[in-house]
Order: C-alpha cells, then structure tokens, then sequence
C-alpha cells in the first residue's frame, strides 16, 4: 500500500499544478473514470484505501503468534529442560497442556474477532465514483487513483483528491491543521510555486465537507496520502482508555505478587529441599498457575459477546474494546434535535416583525431553502415541504453557504428589481447584520425598540417551544456575479419563520432510564436555551442550570471546569465550545459520552471517551464514532450502557477469582513446599490444575449479571482489587492447611496420596468459589450463574475427582484416594463456601463505608 510507482502517482507529485489533461495522463484515467479492470489493476499497484496500517495476519501466522507469550515460552523452556534430562513422559504432558490451551485461548479469539469485523462490515461509509461510466456507491477502502467522485455536504473526504469542479465548496480541515474554520475550495489551477497544502484545488483524506458540491480525481489513496503519513505514527501508539489504564495497572500488581513468591519458592526450594531442576519446574509452574492468563481471552470474549447483544438491539459497535468505556460512561452529552426529539420538523408560521402572518416572509424564506446548495437541514425541508411556491422570473446568482460562525446562509438572486440577497438563519446573527425594517410593506430604519420588539417575538415563540430563524433581505444597488459574507450588511428584517420539533414519546422513559442508571444527561446544542428548556421540561429533564456559547466565551478553562458540572442546558454552541466543555468534563474526572448526528458534531464524537452516532448520520460523524446506533432512540443507549457494564461485571469475576482462591491456592503450595519432605503437588499436576481450573472459567463472559450492579457507572479500582486479595487470600489458605493437616495426620498420607487428594480438594474449592464471588448478593444461591458456568464448573469439579481412578491419572502422578476423604472434601468444600459467604458479607458493608467517607473527603476541607 503506498508504494513509490513510476509515475510518482503516490509519491507526492504536483497534481495541483497540471492541466486537467496531464492530470488524467498521469492517474491513468479519463473523463468517463475508471473501469473495474482498470481499478482493479490500480489496487493491486497501491493496494487498499486504508490508513490502519494493519494487515489481517492469516489463521496459522495468528495460531503462532500464541507462543509468544513470555508464560508459553517459559514453559516450554521447562518442556526442553525435561528432554535434556531425559524426563521425556513430564515434557510430553507439558506440550500437551501448551497445545491444548493455545488452541483454546486460538480458536475464542479467532472466532470473537471474526465476529466483530462482520459486525463492523455493516457500517463502512460508502463513497460515491464514477466506475464503468456511471456512478456507483462502493466502499471508500475499494478506492483508487484515478478514481472519480461526487462530494457534498456532510461527506468525508475518501483520499486525497484534486478537485475538477466545485461550487461553493466549504472543507473543514481541523484534523489536519487544527483550525476549526472553514476553507473555501475551487477548481482553480495552482501557481507552482504553491505548496501543495495551501492548494485551493486540492482535498485531504480525514477532512470533511462543510457546505456546497464538487467533482474531484483520487490522486493518493491509504497510507501515502497526507493524513495516511500522519496516521504511520499514530497506530502504532493509540492513547490509552481509562480502561487500559486500571488493566495496566492490575498487570503491575500481579506481577509483583508472582515474581516475589516465585522467586521466593525457587531459592529456598533448590537450597534445602529439591534439586535445582525439580525447583525451577515446580517455580515455572507456580507462576502459571498464579497468573490469570486467559484474561486477554476473557476480555475479548466479554467485548464480542457486548457487541453481538448490542448489534442485536439496534447498535453496531465499530471498537469493541469501547464497550467498556460504556459501563464507566456517568455523563452523556447529546444534542437536542433527533436525540430527544423526533427531528420530523414542521413549519408553523411564516411572521412578519409586528408578529402577523406574511406570505412574503414566507416566499423569501422558500427562496433561500430552495435555491442554496449547502448544508441542507431540517428546517430548510420543512420550508419546501410547506407550501411549493411559484418562483416566477427569480433566478440563482450565487449563494454565501452556512457556516457555524455566521450561522446564517444567503443567496443571490435575480429579480425585478435588479439582484437581491436572502439572508435567513439563527435570529442574534441575522439581525446583527440588519439597519432597517420593513412593517407593512414600507421600509424604515431599524431602532432599538424594533429590536426590543422582533427579539421578545423570538422569545415568545422559543417559550413556546418553536423552534425559529430570522429571514433578511438586500436590494443590491451593483449587480454582480459574485458574492462573499462581506455583502451581508445593511439588510433589512423582514420577520420569522418558527417551527415545531415535538418531543419523541420515548424520550421521558429514557431520560429515566439513564438517570436510574447514574447517568447525568447534559444538553450540547445549538439551539437556542429558551426552545430546549422548553423541551426538557416536556421530557421530564430537571435542568440545573444553563450557559450559552457566548458565555462560554469569555471563560477560561478553569472558570469553565468549575461550573461545568452545575449545567444541564449548553445553548447556542459551536464546535470548538462543544469541545471545551467536554474537556472540562472529563478535567473534573468524569467518562463522558457524546452522541450526535451532524457534520459540527464529529470532533466532539471524537473527543468523548465514548463516541455515538447514528446510521443516517453525515460520513464524518459516523467515521468518529465508536458506536452507531440503527435507531436513533436513547433506549437503545441505554441498553449498551448496561451491556458495558455486564463487560466490565463478568471480566472483574475472572479477575477477583485468579486473585482470591487461585492465588490462596498457589501460595498454599509455596507455603507446603517450605515445611513437607516433597512437593505438595508435582509441576506438571499444577499445570493440569491450571489448565481445568482455565477451561471453568471460560465461560464467564456467558454470566449473567445482577441487575443491582447494573444500577452505577463501573471503574477500575486497584485498591478494591488489593483489598479483596488480602480479604479472600487467606481464607483459601486456610482451608488448604486443614485440608494438609487432616491428610497428614489423620490419612497418613504419603507424597503420591497427599499430592492426588490436594489436587483434588483444590480444584474442587477454587472453581465452586465462583458462585459465591460472582454476586455480592448473600446468601449467593438466590442469584443465579449461567447454564454454561454452571456446567463447566460442575464438568471440572467431576473430572477432578474421576480422573485419579482413570489410567490417564497414572500419567500425572494420581493415586486412587479412599472413600472415605470424599466424605471429609464434602465437609471442607461447605466450609470454605460458607465463610467466604460471610466475610463476603462483611467485607463488602466494611468496603461500601470506606467510599462513602472517601466521597466526603473533598467536603470536609
């Protein structure tokens, strides 16, 4: 992908600065486009239109990669050491217990990930090309140079492209300049010594269309574009989530933990009990059986499975890995319009300035909508829709597109009089811009009482929840063919056009729903404050406060980062506003999602922590996105919000059991090994143990989930996870030592005995635990697991105590146990389940007290 070709197609020539002619000659393409033999010879030159810079590696090179996790390569050193000394039955049981968990931990990830790419399939944007002499929709990653396409407002720009025609063509390119504003585009032929990245005819991949329309050929596609060299350095470092962050940290943590015993174990073991290599096996074992090292199987078990139930209830996730950040997710920022209301738009009135019906009013405002060729909304087709009005002898000019720094569009047009400008948008914007009013057909100069006059109209419409622009007008004393946002002076008001957004009906449910759920919902709007108040208050939305762009304005971060929480409402907000506030949310320590729909939404899609959109969302919106939600309904939110935080229940299970009876259990071994004449339990019997103990556990991600955890926002919590250790720990210890003392004392049991009952009475304790640690309900029996983890569980806890009485036993070391220390491991099993019930119930009222006065510390100062 991006080779360096003969004609320097990919590697950076001037195609700003060449005749049209020369430009095909050189993309080996045409007026009519390309054909799909002649892309197709074009992709397997440049390769795909793809900046990820990650080839999917074939199943058997993925297979591979499974060894080269440091555990697998440690135990095949071990595997290799038993050759060398000719211990060839122990190395032979070791590989086997490698294989079969590669091909485990293989075949889930294989499966999930395959899973995940079909569900991403369903939301690739597509790109509009001219193949095989017409035009077509076709994957942008199925483009190539040479290609030609359409590009309107809202579109993400596909790959970097010179531009053939264009017409009022607007791009944002933030992403690549970091400048919010919008850069006016034309097919103008370039000067040479113009750098190619201030070309007015050239187009960069990752930017977007703002407003108008224009024709363009693909001249770099993937990485060689410029975007595409940007992007070489940042796939190879994605920032981390909060997420990433606490498993990192949970990492340190048990590796501290494993690395101190098992270096502990080794030395004293090689110097007084063992031989060194009976040492290093049983202290290689040792750390297998401490580290959880399906957690990456558990975890991408957990995320697929999210993302399947999700695609399920309307919602595709793009990352699967976001899911997560949807259990943490405790504030949701959304824009008003589609979100809370239905976006099925009305016009209601057409108003001249003293607040009567005009049918002026009304044709100026249908001009605008119907001839300008921008940024098309709702609003402009509610117009249309009202009332077709005979446009008569009025011809287009030129227009003056939206932008959301006027927040007005204009056009130009020809009529009896000579030309005359429309001007219709946001009402402070478009009276600003105004020095006289027409009432009642006459035109007069523009007062402060007028003003005071058309703004309480405005008002009182908002009040009443109408929705309304302002509609101005200019007879142009000079005609001409151009025109520019200079021209919007000295206008004239000519009144209101108001319009009705009723709320969905299922928009009270949801703003319950994720209120019940602990999650603040804060309003990011453009609109104007007095129409959203208006609807929250029909949505059942309490609104604690509110704060316009303007305000916004004049503070600085801090000041914004102090108030930011006290604030539901945002109003009359630009992109760049919507940005601050976000990064002052998540300054003050909150997860905060962001959904919408618009071209002016995606850089804050893009900067929340957890990005939404919607399918019918402009390209770039749901390029940003991490979730896109097939209907536009907060429920379906909601529903992912819990399905994260089932994710985040069912991985902290697999974690809070390797760091309670399967860490208690290796550190009984450790502690025997210290005081008994041999091993308690031969490396290759801890292997077995790990790996049924492994196999139980896969089937977390299938759990269910009590619906009191579903009820907060869920993080990591590293002193949780210590606190549980040092809680839980020791109690399996403890039951291990009874168990060793009634083995010694009262079976008399020899090494083979000792080794075969422990083994036993450890996986029977350490995967049974599971019920009782999966719920903080007590007692644990009235919530209930899964079919799947109940029957794994039950399937290893039979195999352990058949499999000594089998001839495959023989192979481990096993030797058939009396009857009589089932009876005692049945007594031991209700023990150890019993009293972790109980310190389960203490720990977690001892636990609850301690975040409440961590959560009054900052008040108490």
């Amino acid at each position: 992908m991006g080779t360096d070709s003969k004609n320097g197609i990919q590697s950076g020539a001037n195609f700003h600065t060449l005749p049209i002619e020369d430009l095909y000659s050189a993309l080996t393409s045409s007026a009519e486009g390309l054909t799909t033999g002649e892309a197709e010879t074009q992709r397997l030159q440049y390769g795909r239109n793809d900046i990820s810079g990650k080839k999917k590696h074939s199943a058997l090179l993925q297979f591979l990669e499974q060894f080269t996790n440091p555990l697998v390569l440690i135990l095949l050193f071990a595997a290799l050491i038993s050759i060398t000394v000719g211990e060839v039955t122990n190395a032979v049981i070791i590989i086997s217990i490698i294989l079969i968990s590669v091909v485990l931990d293989f075949f889930q990830r294989y499966k999930a990930e395959n899973a995940a790419a079909l569900l991403i399939k369903k939301i690739i944007t597509q790109a509009s090309v001219q193949r095989d002499g017409e035009e077509q929709e076709i994957p942008i990653g199925d483009l190539v140079p040479g290609d030609l396409i359409s590009l309107t407002a809202g579109d993400m720009i596909p790959a970097d492209a010179r531009l053939l025609t264009a017409r009022d063509f607007f791009v944002n390119e933030s992403s690549l300049t970091g400048e919010p504003y919008p850069v006016s585009k034309s097919e103008t032929l370039q000067d040479p010594g113009k750098p190619l990245a201030q070309a007015d005819n050239y187009v960069f991949l990752g930017t977007s269309v703002i407003s108008g329309t224009a024709r363009a050929i693909i001249t770099k596609t993937g990485l060689s574009t410029e975007y595409g060299k940007i992007a070489k350095t940042l796939v190879e470092r994605p920032p981390e989530t909060d997420f990433e962050h606490g498993l990192k940290q949970f990492s340190y943590l048990m590796s501290k933990f494993v690395f101190s015993l098992v270096i502990l174990v080794f030395f004293v073991n090689a110097l007084f009990k063992q031989d060194i290599l009976q040492s290093l096996l049983f202290s290689v074992a040792l750390a297998v059986g401490m580290t959880p090292e399906l957690l990456p199987m558990i975890l991408s078990l957990n995320m697929t499975k999210g993302a399947i139930a999700m695609s399920t209830k309307g919602a595709i996730v793009k990352h699967p890995e976001s899911i997560q950040n949807f259990g943490s997710m405790d504030v949701l920022c959304t824009d008003k319009t589609g979100t809370l209301t239905d976006n099925k738009i009305a016009l209601m009135k057409h108003l001249d300035t003293g607040g009567n019906d005009s049918e002026k009013v009304l044709l100026f405002s249908y001009i605008n909508s119907y001839f300008h060729t921008g940024l098309k909304n709702t609003l402009d087709e509610a117009i249309i829709a009202f009332q077709p009005e005979d446009l008569g002898t009025y011809r287009k000019i030129d227009e003056i597109p939206f932008d959301f720094i006027r927040r007005r569009t204009s056009v130009v047009v020809s009529g009896a009089s000579g030309h005359l400008l429309i001007t219709k948008g946001a009402p402070e914007e478009t009276m600003a811009i105004c020095t006289s009013v027409e009432k009642n057909g006459i035109v007069t100069r523009l007062t402060d009482a007028d003003r005071e006059q058309i703004l309480g109209l405005y008002n009182n419409q908002s009040r009443e929840g109408f929705r309304t622009l302002a509609v101005c007008y200019r007879t142009m004393t000079v005609d001409q063919s151009r025109y520019s946002a200079g021209d919007e002076q000295e206008m004239t008001m000519l009144g209101l056009v108001t319009f009705i957004d009723p709320p969905k009906e299922s928009a009270k449910e949801s703003v319950k729903l994720l209120a019940a759920s602990g999650i603040e919902l804060k309003i990011l709007t453009g609109d104007d404050e007095l129409v959203t108040q208006k609807t929250c208050e029909l949505i059942g939305l309490a609104v604690k406060g509110v704060l316009s762009g303007n305000q916004i304005e004049d503070m600085d971060q801090e000041t914004l980062s102090r108030v930011v929480g006290n604030i539901t409402i945002f109003s009359r907000m630009t992109p760049v506003q919507k940005n601050r506030v976000m990064n002052s949310l998540k300054r003050n320590g909150h997860v905060v999602g962001f959904m919408g729909d618009g071209i002016n939404d995606a850089p804050s899609i893009r900067e929340a922590d957890v990005g939404i959109s919607v399918e019918n969302a402009v390209d770039i919106a749901k390029e940003s996105a991490d979730i896109i939600l097939l209907k536009n309904d907060l429920r379906v939110l909601h529903e992912g919000v819990l399905e994260g935080r089932k994710t985040f229940s069912n991985t902290m299970k697999y974690i809070l059991m390797g760091t309670s009876s399967n860490f208690g259990n290796m550190f009984s071994v450790a502690g025997a090994s210290f005081f008994l004449g041999f091993l308690p339990m031969l490396p290759i019997q801890i292997l077995l143990n790990n790996l049924l103990y492994d196999i139980s556990e896969s089937t977390i991600p299938t759990d269910n989930v009590d619906e009191s955890y579903l009820g907060t926002p869920k993080k990591w919590d590293i002193e949780f996870i210590k606190k549980f250790i040092f809680a839980f720990g020791p109690i399996s210890s403890i039951f291990d030592f009874i168990t060793f003392f009634i083995l010694l004392f009262i079976f008399k049991a020899d090494a083979a005995l000792f080794q075969t009952a422990w083994f036993i009475e450890s996986i029977c304790t350490q995967t049974l635990i599971i019920f009782v640690i999966r719920t903080r309900i007590v007692p644990f029996y009235k919530s209930r697991p899964s079919m799947l983890l109940l029957a794994s569980t039950l399937v290893i806890v039979a195999i352990a105590c058949i499999l000594p009485f089998t001839v495959i036993g023989t192979l481990f070391g096993f030797v058939h146990p009396p009857v009589s220390f089932f009876a005692v491991l049945a007594g031991l099993v209700i023990g150890y389940l019993i009293l972790v019930e109980l310190t389960k119930k203490w720990f977690y009222r001892r636990y609850s007290l301690f975040i409440e006065r961590k959560r009054e510390m900052p008040n108490s100062h």
